[in-house]
C-alpha cells in the first residue's frame, strides 16, 4: 500500500497493466498445458481422467482472477478505485496485449478484474472493454489457423493425408480402410452439395477437438471453383487403435458438435479469434459467443453474448416479455420475441413443494457447468449486475420481477438492475410441443424424451422433476433438460420399489403406507408424472418401459460405481461409417 501512495498515476498505470498482463499470461499457459494433456489422456483411453481434467480446466480462470485481484489491490492500495488511474491503466494494457495471439481473451480478463474492483452495475466503457479495441487481429498473422491439404489424386488419398498427419502415439487401426469408407461418403455428399469431387482440397484447423471419449478434426472441403462445405472427421480410440468413426459434411451435422447442450471441447486454440471466425464461416447460424463457449472460453463467450444482446436490443426495438410455457415455481423466465435466448431470475420465495433454497439452485447450476452434459442439459451463462432501461420491459413482466424477485431485481430511476440472472438458449417446452405438433413429430419427441432420461442417467444425473415442462425441443429436434432446481447426482438417489400393501384400504389412502426418506425415488410412480395422452404414453412405454423399473436405475448406478464412462457421440448412428 505504501508503494501505491508514493507512485505517480503514470507509473501505477504501467505497473498495474503489466501486473494484469502477467496474470493473464500465467492463466493462458496453465490453460494450454491443461488442454494439451487431453491428447495424452485420449491416447491412454483414460476416460475418467479426461473428464476430470476437463472440469479442472474450467476452474483455472477464477483461480487466476482471484489471485490477480489480490495483487492489484495490494499494488494500488487506497487508489484501487481511482477511475482516472484505471482509464490510463486500460490504455497501457491495450498496448501491451496488441501483440498477443489471444488479445480477445486478454480484454475479457481485464474486464473480470475491473468488475471485481468496482462492482460495476451495467457496463463502464472507461474501465472496461465494452467493445473491443481491435475490430480485427491487431497484427498480421504469420500463418493461418488451419492446414491446407490437396488436391490429391482421389478423395480417399485426401482423407488419408489428413489422418496420417496427426502425430498420434498409438496406431491407426486401418488407414486405408478408413480412407476408403470416408471417400464413399465424401463423394456422395460432395455431389449433393454441388462441389466438384475432382478438384477437392481441404482446410483443417490445427487443433484437435477432444470431448468425452471422442476426438474431431474440424475443417472444410473446397472445390476448384471456391465452393465449400464443412468437413468433420470424428475419431474414436478403441483398444486396438484409433479409427475414423464418422464423417460429417453438412452444416446441420457439424452444428450439433458445437451445441449449447454439450460440454466444452478441449482444443489448444492458440489464436481463438481466428479459430472462431473460421468456425463461424462453416456454421453461420451459430453465434460468435456460442463458438467461444463451446471451446471452453466461457468468460469471453459471455462478453460476446452480452454484446449480441445489446446489439439486438438497439436494432430490434423489442421489449422483454414473459417466456411462453408454464410459469416456473423457482424462477421467472423472460425473453425477447426475436432472440432465441431466455433470462432466468430466481424467485425470492418458493412454494412448499419446492424444498430447496436459492443457494442450492445456484449450486446445481455450478454442478452442471462442471459436468458432462451428454447433449441433454442446456448450458447456462451466469450474469451479475445487469442494467437495462425500464422501457425495455413489458409492464406485466416488470411487475412480476419486482414482486417475485425483489431481492435480485430493483429499479434505479428509469433503469432496471438485475443483480443475478442466468441466460440460456431458448427451446420449445416439451409439454407445448407434444400438444401442438403433428402426431408423428409428437411420437418422435416422446421417444427422444425417454432417450434423454437414459443419457442423463448414463452420465450420472437424475433430473429430479420429470414433468414435460422442464424439458425442451431444440431446432435439431433434440430433447434437453433445463430446470435444475431438483437435479441430483445419480449416486445420491435411492431407487426403490413400492412395497405391496398389506390391506386394500392402504392403497386408497392419500398418504403412502410405506416410509419415504429424503433421496428415495420410486420409478413406478413416473407414469403419473409424464402427463402424456394415452397414445403417447403407450409409445413411451414401448420404447422405454424399463425406466419404470428401479432395478434398471440401480444397474446404471453400479456400472458408474465400477468406473464406466459412457460415450455420447454428437451424431446419429446412421452417420457412422460402420
Amino acid at each position: 500500500m505504501g508503494k501505491g501512495r508514493r507512485s505517480t498515476p503514470s507509473s501505477l498505470a504501467n505497473l498495474g497493466a503489466e501486473l494484469i498482463r502477467t496474470a493473464f499470461g500465467r492463466h493462458r499457459r496453465a490453460w494450454r498445458r491443461a488442454t494439451r494433456r487431453a491428447t495424452q489422456t485420449f491416447e491412454r483411453r483414460d476416460w475418467p481422467r479426461l473428464r476430470g481434467e476437463a472440469a479442472d480446466r474450467l476452474r483455472l480462470y477464477r483461480r487466476e482472477v482471484d489471485a490477480c485481484e489480490r495483487e492489484i489491490r495490494s499494488l494500488l492500495g487506497p487508489r484501487v478505485q481511482d477511475r482516472y488511474l484505471w482509464v490510463g491503466l486500460k490504455a497501457v494494457y491495450s498496448g501491451l496485449i496488441a501483440g498477443r495471439d489471444d488479445w480477445d481473451l486478454a480484454e475479457t480478463f481485464f474486464n473480470s478484474i475491473t468488475r471485481r474492483v468496482f462492482s460495476t452495475v451495467g457496463v463502464d466503457a472507461l474501465v472496461e472493454f465494452v467493445d473491443s479495441d481491435f475490430g480485427q487481429p491487431p497484427k498480421p498473422e504469420r500463418e493461418p489457423a488451419w492446414l491446407d491439404y490437396g488436391p490429391e489424386a482421389s478423395p480417399a488419398r485426401l482423407v488419408a493425408r489428413i489422418l496420417e498427419d496427426r502425430p498420434w502415439s498409438v496406431p491407426l487401426q486401418d488407414l486405408e480402410r478408413d480412407a476408403a469408407l470416408a471417400s464413399e461418403r465424401l463423394l456422395r455428399e460432395a455431389g449433393e452439395a454441388g462441389l466438384d469431387p475432382a478438384t477437392l482440397r481441404a482446410e483443417i484447423l490445427r487443433p484437435t477437438f477432444f470431448r468425452g471419449k471422442g476426438a474431431c478434426l474440424v475443417g472444410r472441403l473446397v472445390d476448384g471453383d471456391g465452393r465449400a462445405a464443412p468437413l468433420v472427421l470424428a475419431l474414436e480410440n478403441r483398444p486396438d487403435g484409433i479409427r475414423l468413426d464418422a464423417v460429417l459434411l453438412r452444416e446441420a451435422q457439424a452444428s450439433v458438435l458445437f451445441s449449447f447442450t454439450r460440454w466444452y471441447f478441449q482444443a489448444d486454440t492458440r489464436r481463438p479469434f481466428e479459430v472462431v471466425r473460421f468456425l463461424h464461416r462453416l456454421l453461420p447460424r451459430k453465434r460468435i459467443s456460442e463458438l467461444y463457449i463451446s471451446l471452453g472460453h466461457v468468460k469471453h463467450g459471455k462478453t460476446e453474448l452480452y454484446r449480441e444482446l445489446l446489439e439486438h436490443l438497439e436494432s430490434s426495438g423489442e421489449r422483454f416479455e414473459l417466456a411462453p410455457g408454464t410459469p416456473g415455481l423457482v424462477m421467472v423466465v423472460f425473453t425477447l420475441p426475436g432472440l432465441d435466448l431466455v433470462l432466468k431470475v430466481i424467485r425470492d420465495r418458493f412454494p412448499p413443494q419446492k424444498r430447496t433454497t436459492a443457494e442450492a439452485v445456484r449450486e446445481r447450476y455450478r454442478f452442471v457447468h462442471l459436468h458432462d452434459r451428454a447433449g441433454r442439459l442446456v448450458d447456462a451463462q451466469e450474469f451479475e449486475l445487469l442494467r437495462f432501461d425500464r422501457s425495455l420491459f413489458c409492464p406485466d413482466l416488470l411487475e412480476e420481477l419486482l414482486t417475485s424477485c425483489g431481492g435480485l431485481v430493483g429499479t434505479e430511476g428509469d433503469r432496471v438492475v438485475i443483480r443475478h440472472a442466468y441466460v440460456e438458449r431458448k427451446v420449445t417446452p416439451l409439454d407445448l410441443f407434444v400438444r401442438q405438433a403433428p402426431d408423428e413429430a409428437a411420437r418422435a419427441a416422446v421417444v427422444e424424451y425417454g432417450q434423454a432420461l437414459r443419457d442423463l442417467a448414463a452420465c450420472g444425473i437424475f433430473p429430479g422433476d420429470l414433468l414435460l415442462k422442464n424439458f425442451g425441443v431444440t431446432r435439431h429436434d433434440r430433447i434437453a433438460f433445463y430446470d435444475y432446481d431438483e437435479l441430483l447426482p445419480l449416486h445420491e438417489v435411492r431407487f426403490r420399489e413400492i412395497p405391496e400393501a398389506e390391506h386394500d384400504w392402504q392403497e386408497l389412502s392419500a398418504e403412502p403406507w410405506y416410509s419415504v426418506e429424503p433421496g428415495d425415488v420410486f420409478p413406478e410412480e413416473f407414469r403419473a408424472f409424464l402427463g402424456l395422452r394415452p397414445e403417447l404414453r403407450r409409445v413411451f412405454e414401448e420404447h422405454h418401459g424399463e425406466l419404470f423399473d428401479a432395478g434398471w436405475w440401480r444397474g446404471i448406478q453400479r456400472r458408474l460405481d465400477e468406473g464406466w464412462v459412457a460415450g455420447f457421440a454428437p451424431y446419429p448412428k446412421t452417420l457412422r461409417l460402420r
